[in-house]
Parts: C-alpha cells; structure tokens; sequence
C-alpha cells in the first residue's frame, strides 16, 4: 500500500510538470493556426496586445494575459523559436531543462521549470528587492539620464524564463547592496514589460549589465563576479576627477582656487588607492569643487601630514577657499558615510567670496526670492583684474570672511568680463571701465529683475568698509533702501573656452569606449554609441558657428532705438529684451462703455484687472511707462491691463474712489478748502470684479531719473506695448517741446513697479464696493 502511494503521487507529480510544460500553446494564446503566417501572426499579435493591454483593460487577468501575449508572439515570430516548439513543445529557453545537460526527454515528456521548482523571474516568484529599481522609459528619460550627470548607475536586463539570470543573482544582489550606499543609481529593465526601453539602451539579449552615466550607455563585457563590477563601475567615471596631490604640487593645486574659481578638497587616507566613495563624491560635485587625494602611507606627503596635523587613524577630508593655510572646514571619522560628506561638501560649494562667471553660478549664488522671509542680498564688487586693483579686491575679502548672516552672499566680477551687468549696476552710460563700486543687490524674478543700490566706491580703505557695515545695518531694517530696478542681462560665461578641453578628454573617452566596443560587441549595439559620438560632435561644433554668426545679430537686436516721440503702439525695444516673459509686449485696452462688461463686471474669479488713469495730454507718456513697470508681471494669467481716459469719465471715478476714503483723505486735506480739483492723472486702479473690490495707487512725483533716459528709451526695455482704443492718438510732441511738467508725468509712475509686488503679495489694502457704477455716461468737455 505504501508502494502504491509513492507511485501514485510520483503519477501527480509527472503529470503536473507535464501539464505545466503544454500549459501555454503559443498558437491558441493568440488564435492563430499551424500554418499562419507571419503576416498574419503579427496583426493578431498587434490586436490583442491593444486590448490585453494592462494600462487600458481593468480585468484582473489582463496583466497576465498581456504577458501570454507577449511571449506567444515572442516564440512564433521566430522562426527558430516557432520550429523548435513544433518539434519539441519547447523554446530556446526551456529546452535546456527538459535535454541536453540539464535534463532528459523520455518520450513525449520532459521535466520543466514547474517540476524542479526554479525561482524563475515570473510574476509570480518576481524578486521584491527588484520591483523597487524597476525602470520605465519615461522615467529613464525624464529622471535617470538627467541625473546620470551626478552619478552614475548601473542596469540588469532581465526578463522571464531566463535561466542565466538566476545564476548572476546571488553577486547582483551583493553588489548592488554595496553600490547603493555609495550612491550609484541601480536600475533593473525586463524587456517582457519595457521591450521599447530595452531596445533603446541597445540590449538585445539578456541577461545584460549596463552603465549609464553623462547620458552615455556602457556595456559590461567580463564574467558576473563582485570585483569585476565594482571595477566596471569605477571604469564609467572620468579619469581625472581626483589629483594626487604630495608635498612637490601642493602648493599648485591650492593655489588654483582663484583662476578655476572653486573651493579645494583634500581627503587625506592610507590606502594607495582613492577610495570610489570619495570618486563618486567629486564626480557629483565636479561642477562646483576641485578634488585630490593625499596617501599618507607615501613618505612625499609627511610635510602635509604634519602641516595640517593629520591624525593617521582616520581618514580626514578638508576643505580649502581663498586662504590656502588654514582649511575652511574639517571632518575625521572612520568609515564615513555618504550623507555626512554630501552634507560636508553641500556647505562648502562655494567660496567665501567667488567670481561671478555664468549664470549658472549668479543663480545658485543669488537666489530669485520666493517668500518675504527669505529674502538673499548680494553684495557685489564690480572691479577691475589689473595688479593694482588687487589690494581694494583683497579688503574686499577680507570683509566677506567676517559675515555671520546667510541672508547676505559676496561677490566679485570684473567689468571687461561682464560689461553689459556692470553698465547696468554702476549706471553707467559710455560702456567704459569705471572705478570699483560695491552694489548690493536683490533679485526679484526669473526674467532678471533686481532692486540694487550703488553704496559706495572701493578702495579697500576702512572707511569703505564702514561705510559698507552701516549699509548693511539699515538694508537689514528696511528693505526698502534698494531704490533703483533694472533687468538685468545673462552673464557671459567666462569658462567657454574650457569646454574645448573638456571635449577633447571626452573624445577620448568616446574612442576608447569605440574601440572596446569593436573588440567586445556587434555593431547593432555599437550603434547609440556611435550615434551618441556624431550627435555630440554635430551639436558641438553646430553650436560654435551658429554662436558666431548670430552674436552680432542679436546684439543688434538688443540695442535700444531712440525715435521721434512715442508710439503707443510699437513702444521700442530694449536691454530686457534678451530675457523676457511669454509676450514681447504689453497689452492694454482702453475702458470704455463696451468693454466695461467684459473687461470688469464679468470678470473671471481670481482676475483682476489693472486701469490705468490719463488724459489724452498725457496718454502717451504714461502708457509707455506703464508697459515699463508692469512688463515683468506679464506672464501672469490672472492680470489684464486697461486705461481709462479720465477726460471722458471723471464722474466714474468720482464715484469710484468715494469708496476709498481713507486713501483720498490725504489728497482732500492738501487742496485749499477743497477748492481745486484733484488731479488723477497717474492713478492706477486694480478692480477685482468678482469679490468687488480695488486697490488703489496714488502717484508720488519724485523727481529722480533712474535710467537717465526719456520715457521712449524706458518703455523700450519691455518690448512693445499693444493698446487697443476707438480713439485716434492726439498729434504728440516732439522731444525737444516737452516742458518740465511732461517730466513730471513721467516720473508719476517710478514706484508703481514696488506697488505691483505689494499686491502680488496680497499686503495692499481692499476698499469694497456695493456694486460697480455705469461707465455709459461721458463726461461733457470743458
């Protein structure tokens, strides 16, 4: 009876695997004869792969049916795999585990996969510690090769029923537990669900490793074992990122702060060989920090060890600015950890003072504000690179070094580098090389805006600097000392030069990589690479001749064009240009009993709309410095731009700021017993139709001139303006008739930009209206 029992359990368990073995016939997943061809098999495929698809059929089963799909197709689309599995009821893959070494055929039934109980990589047995790297395309695209420029990752291709996976799991999972706390990417690809992406990196079989870093793809070519994967991940850096640095070049690499503009680290260890934490650290802050290694086991470096009194138990990393002797900051400990050095270098990325050199830089450095309560000051020395500059350029330092307050960066830029930012700062109009100037500054928005003030010339004397410290005091209790606006141009970048250097080493990369390539894989995957190799090629030498030919033009374009009186309509270009918001114009439209409706009492919720107050004397100048002051403010949905003619609706704005009492009570107090009449030339009203309410700007007449220009050349800098009226422009002046009061009208409107960042910011105070009055009454002229 035993007997009996083990025999017919031995039955179950055959007939099981050879139940398993047929479970999938390839022709009746897909519905398709013997004799199909391969036209046919493909258009069936394309039909239920669409329905079957998991993404648009919510079936429970779908993922798994889509998955039959796949391999059915997969096996009858080739020819090979199709006759194989006429033949023998196996494909490539399973063929091993049922003949040959693996296995034995007797007669009709061979033992498979579901027999002998390998974890295969199916869904069901699919490992978790996998699932967590899995990879998409679009998130390969969209997040893995941006930021393969920082680190680099490393790829498996895997897929289903693929014997060899299982084999390179055990070191796979070891290494990729090392290389995670290292800070290498890990990514895995199952070309079963993202056969696009597979095709994409170039891997046609599988299992495949791959590296992936600066966007570039890399194969590994050699046996799956732990060393030679930490060596293939250690291969994808550049060669140069870290110096050897002993007591012979110390001084020169110290030194080199100043002409590469970057902070230095040193990490001080006993084994020969750099440490791939510290290579993986200062490939992801290549940009912004110069590295090099000391091995404190070479008797050529005893005079650094002793210099900075290392302590030989303990690895120790230091970090050097503009004072060469003693280190800016220092940490020791054994073994250390990734988060510890990237919170190390993340404080010390910039000097204590840095040269502005790009835009880049000028960013991270001077940060757009975002809220109220971090705001970021930028004290800028605008100088000169001659010798005898160098002292007032070392006070300057030497001042920076004393600041305690993270609200306030320092900075530096020489005037021949970057003259366009300078001509700006110091204001100054003949483009020559002025005297060093200290400016502090505050950048308002993306498109370049910034509030600044000229403080003082520099020499580096004590007084300069007293009078820099009282400066800074007051900026501290009132912002509002920033009394001039501008926008700013892009920088140049001053290391372009550089990029010949870098691409030089990158071809060779490029080339060694080719010819590994050549010696290791088919050309079907040498292809990303060579195309990768032409298309950096083609962008960068396309790059350098459109540069060239189109420099001149846009400076053409950028320069401000002075004409005879000022047009409404056209406005003139300006220095802004080259940085502006989604329009290259300002839109106004005229408030009038048409557009009274749609332009304000229908108005959308969340709109408002900003009306500007003039009369046809002064419609002309007022409209081109209201597109000055509100161009910036442009790329807002949410804002509309009117003006209404005061000459024809006086009586609606009688009405109108009847509401707001407490803001015209000052005006009333003014008149002499109220016998003259108010002038609202200048007033800027932001209605909101929906809630009911305004907000009103009252103009103050300063007399300052910012720019030193008309009101033609400061309407220019936005571009053009776009007004819409049912009026013809009265006959305009010409510039040499205006008087002293069309100066004035002018300048009416100097401090509208600060009012628009005050409402923008919801801190103006709202006089509520009942109800909106008629617009339909003209005011009879005088």
């Amino acid at each position: 009876a035993g007997g009996g029992r083990v025999l017919l359990v031995l039955s179950e368990m055959l007939t099981g695997a050879s139940q398993a073995g047929l479970e999938m016939d390839p022709y009746k997943v897909l519905g398709v004869t013997r004799s199909a061809s391969q036209a046919e098999i493909k258009k069936v495929y394309k039909r239920l792969a669409k329905e079957w698809h998991p993404d648009k059929n919510r079936n429970p089963g779908a993922e798994d049916m889509f998955i039959k799909i796949t391999k059915s197709y997969e096996i009858l689309s080739n020819e090979d795999k199709r006759a194989n599995y006429d033949r023998y009821g196996q494909t490539d893959d399973t063929q091993a585990y049922g003949s040959g070494r693996y296995g034995h055929r007797h007669d009709s039934f061979y033992f498979d996969e579901s027999f002998f109980n390998f974890p295969f990589n199916s869904k069901t047995h699919r490992d978790f510690a996998d699932s967590k790297f899995t990879l998409h395309f679009n998130q390969y695209i969209n997040d893995v090769v941006p930021d393969s420029y920082k680190r680099p990752y490393l790829i498996k291709i895997t897929s289903d029923w693929c014997f060899s996976c299982i084999h390179i799991e055990p070191v796979w999972k070891e290494v990729v537990q090392e290389m995670e706390t290292l800070g290498v990417g890990i990514g895995v690809v199952d070309v079963g669900y993202e056969r696009r992406l597979a095709n994409h990196l170039g891997a046609h079989r599988t299992p495949s490793i791959l590296g992936v870093i600066n966007g570039k793809v890399t194969f590994f070519h050699y046996a799956v074992a732990k060393e030679h994967l930490r060596q293939f991940v250690e291969d994808l850096l550049p060669q140069r990122l870290v110096e050897r640095v002993t007591d012979k070049n110390d001084l020169q690499f110290l030194n080199s702060w100043h002409e590469i503009n970057k902070p230095h680290v040193l990490l001080f260890d006993q084994v020969p060989v750099v440490p791939l934490l510290y290579k993986l650290t200062a490939f992801a802050y290549k940009d912004y920090m110069q590295f090099g290694y000391v091995d404190q086991g070479l008797s050529e470096t005893a005079n650094l060890q002793k210099q900075f009194n290392i302590n030989t138990y303990a690895p120790t990393m230091l970090v050097f600015k503009e004072n060469i002797d003693k280190p800016a900051d220092i940490i020791q400990a054994k073994g250390m950890k990734k988060q510890i050095i990237d919170e190390f270098m993340a404080n010390n990325k910039f000097l204590l003072a840095p040269r502005l050199v790009n835009q880049k830089l000028f960013d991270e450095l001077c940060p757009v504000k975002q809220f109220h309560r971090r705001r970021k000051y930028c004290v800028l020395l605008i100088t000169r690179d001659e010798e005898t500059f160098s002292f007032g350029n070392q006070e300057f330092l030497s001042f920076a070094s004393t600041n305690t307050k993270e609200v306030v960066r320092f900075a530096y830029v020489y005037q021949r580098l970057q003259q366009p930012l300078c001509d700006i700062l110091t204001q100054n109009k003949d483009s020559g090389q002025s005297p060093p100037q200290v400016v502090i500054l505050e950048r308002r928005n993306a498109a370049g805006k910034v509030l600044f003030k000229p403080v003082t010339a520099w020499n580096g004397s004590e007084e300069d600097k007293q009078c820099l410290l009282d400066e800074l005091e007051r900026l501290h209790k009132d912002p509002s000392i920033l009394i001039h606006d501008a926008m700013l141009p892009e920088l140049n970048n001053e290391f372009a030069s550089m990029f010949v250097i870098r691409w030089i080493y990158a071809s060779y990369d490029y080339l060694s990589e080719v010819i590994d390539d050549i010696l290791h894989n088919n050309w079907r995957e040498m292809m990303p690479l060579l195309s990768l190799i032409f298309s950096a090629l083609f962008i960068l030498f396309g790059t350098v001749v459109i540069q060239a030919f189109s420099d001149s033009s846009e400076d053409k374009q950028t320069k401000p064009k002075t004409r005879d009186g000022t047009k409404a309509e056209n406005g003139s270009p300006g220095a802004g240009a080259s940085r502006l918001p989604k329009k290259n114009f300002v839109e106004v439209t005229e408030l009038t009993d048409i557009t009274y409706m749609s332009n304000l009492v229908k108005l959308r919720p969340g709109h408002m709309n900003i009306v500007l107050v003039l009369t046809d004397a002064s419609k002309n100048i007022l409209l081109s410095k209201f597109a000055k002051e509100v161009y910036s403010f442009t790329g807002s949905l949410t804002l509309h731009f009117s003006f209404l003619n005061i000459d024809k609706h006086s009586e609606w704005m009688n009405t109108m700021l009847e509401y707001a009492q407490d803001a015209m009570q000052i005006d009333a107090d003014e008149d002499d017993g109220g016998n003259h009449k108010i002038d609202y030339t200048g007033y800027v009203l932001a209605l909101n139709g929906h809630k009911k309410y305004l907000c009103l700007f009252k103009p103050v007449y300063t007399g300052e001139d910012h720019e030193g220009k008309s009101s033609e050349d400061e309407g220019g800098a936005t571009g053009r303006l776009r007004s819409s009226s049912r009026d013809d422009h009265p006959p305009r002046k010409s510039n040499r008739s205006r008087s002293i009061s069309t100066l004035q009208i002018h300048h009416k409107l100097d401090r509208l930009g600060l009012w628009m960042e005050r409402l923008m910011e919801g801190t103006l105070p709202r006089y509520y209206i009942p109800a909106w009055p008629g617009l339909d009454k003209i005011t009879p002229c005088k």
